[in-house]
């Protein structure tokens, strides 16, 4: 086996050898925790990654309202709100008592700063949409603000809780790609790039004092190294497993237990619509058609994973089915090629580093190629794909998991990467915003849901599902993932 066990006495300071050839333990009120991805930076108001939030939301920044482990909107750093002129405007009554890590206060004033500086023409947000309704920002006292929209928003709320949301110290706000200061329960501590973030518990929170002392992510991005990490011990706990294949070994050892749940990460074959060889619909049509999604989910995952016919997560109640509109049909996608014209089409397909990506990529090359579509694999680390594709557009196919929360508006912004924005989707976007009604907003979703299956504007592959595999004595993990988050906060040791 690996290594020496080492046990914390439970009432006594001392650490005793206890034997060797076992796992190292880790002490009760520390933990680490295996992620694939490093984050490119440390501050979820500049960066798409979801690496980042991974790290930081719930841990060490905080927004009005925060997702719980079902989905649900919870207060955060807003005790409640009123809603008035039917969901125009939003009276936030802030906790009293809280503190940035830096020890200044948070007021009003700091809510007024950070969705100023969220929806500013300057503001690098990736996701700038959540704030672009807000009229205005406005202090009542030092423990209420109101925000004034442009038009009633029965989904604001649920905005606030994005890990892009949060709240920042004008003080700070420069450096928090490398220094963030936030107002949650643990505050930054290392960074050592390549290898680990550790986070350590802030003694002036406000709030409930989590159980963890100290919080390391260890960045491990190989699937073997993965499965070493877990085996001996190096890591405690891998809240998103890259390594299914070894799910059932691990579910068998009684050091571990393996955590199964749902996510909010549609998997994509995302597809340049701008492109003149991509901005024909039976093009996109022949390439979902050739995809059979249950192989993709058997080989790249192992079998974990939901097929998807649309950019929407199947637990959510207003889901459509839509798979039955880019079934598995090799001989349709060759006759739509055929009608639309096309011959020896050749494709770039860039793949970023997730397991599901490498692994996807080559079953969707082949599958391609299967139907008369060849592809050029390129294999490009996590900052190259931001930079390059994300940010760039510089791409024909590339396969990814959106995991933000309820993100179907994203195919209504013109400068998104995969270039779609049909008039009529974005008209539709602007009628949700708008809507109150729950009935309402449920048909509105559904029609969205309708339509860019019909334009397959991307080939919708699975949703991702959440296998995480813990040490047995560890409680408190998200089963499920409504957001990209790591929450530590209800973290604890059995022992």
């Amino acid at each position: 086996m690996f290594g020496t066990i080492v046990k914390r006495l439970e009432n006594s300071a001392a650490v005793v050898a206890l034997t060797t050839g076992m796992a190292l333990a880790a002490p009760p009120d520390a933990i680490t925790l295996g992620m694939v991805l490093e984050p490119p930076n440390l501050d979820p108001t500049g960066g798409a990654a979801a690496a980042i939030d991974e790290v930081v939301y719930a841990n060490l920044f905080e927004g009005l309202t925060r997702f719980g482990p079902d989905g649900s909107v919870l207060p955060a750093l807003a005790a409640s709100w009123d809603v008035e002129q039917d969901g125009k405007v939003y009276v936030f009554h802030l906790n009293p008592g809280v503190k940035f890590h830096d020890g200044a206060d948070f007021t009003a004033e700091d809510v007024v700063f950070s969705l100023d500086r969220a929806r500013a023409a300057d503001s690098v947000n990736a996701q700038k949409v959540l704030f672009e309704g807000i009229d205005s920002v406005q202090a009542v006292d030092p423990q209420t603000v109101r925000v004034t929209l442009n038009a009633p928003d029965g989904n604001f709320p649920f905005k606030m809780a994005w890990g892009d949301a949060v709240m920042v110290d004008p003080a700070s706000a420069a450096d928090l790609a490398t220094k963030p200061v936030g107002t949650g329960p643990f505050q930054f501590a290392e960074w050592v790039q390549g290898d680990r973030i550790v986070l350590s518990a802030f003694d002036g929170y406000w709030g409930a004092r989590p159980a963890l002392k100290t919080a390391t992510f260890r960045i491990i991005a190989d699937p073997t190294a993965a499965f070493a990490a877990m085996m001996a011990g190096d890591v405690d706990a891998f809240p998103n497993y890259p390594a299914p294949e070894t799910l059932a070994q691990l579910q068998a050892d009684p050091r571990f237990k393996v955590i199964v749940g749902t996510t909010e990460g549609e998997t994509i074959l995302a597809m340049n619509n701008a492109l003149p060889q991509l901005s024909d619909v039976r093009v996109r049509q022949a390439i979902a058609h050739a995809i059979n999604r249950q192989d993709l989910i058997d080989g790249a995952m192992f079998g974990f994973g939901t097929p998807i016919g649309s950019h929407f997560a199947p637990h959510h109640p207003d889901y459509v089915d839509e798979t039955g509109k880019s079934a598995y049909d090799p001989e349709a996608a060759k006759a739509l090629l055929a009608e639309a014209g096309v011959s020896d089409l050749t494709l770039r397909l860039a793949l970023p580093p997730p397991p599901y990506a490498r692994r996807g990529g080559e079953i969707v090359a082949a599958q391609l190629a299967a139907v008369g579509i060849k592809t050029q694999i390129t294999n490009m680390e996590w900052a190259q794909w931001l930079e390059t594709v994300f940010k760039g557009g510089d791409f024909d196919l590339t396969i990814i998991s959106h995991t933000e929360p309820m993100d179907i508006d994203i195919y209504a912004r013109p400068d998104y990467y995969f270039h779609y924005a049909r008039p009529e989707f974005v008209a539709l976007m602007d009628r949700l915003k708008a809507a109150i009604d729950p009935a309402e907003r449920s048909d509105l979703l559904k029609q969205a849901q309708d339509m860019i299956a019909d334009d397959q504007v991307n080939a919708f592959l699975f949703q991702l599902a959440k296998t995480g595999v813990a040490d047995a004595r560890i409680e408190g993990l998200w089963e499920n993932a409504p957001t990209q988050a790591n929450d530590l906060t209800a973290v604890h040791w059995t022992e």
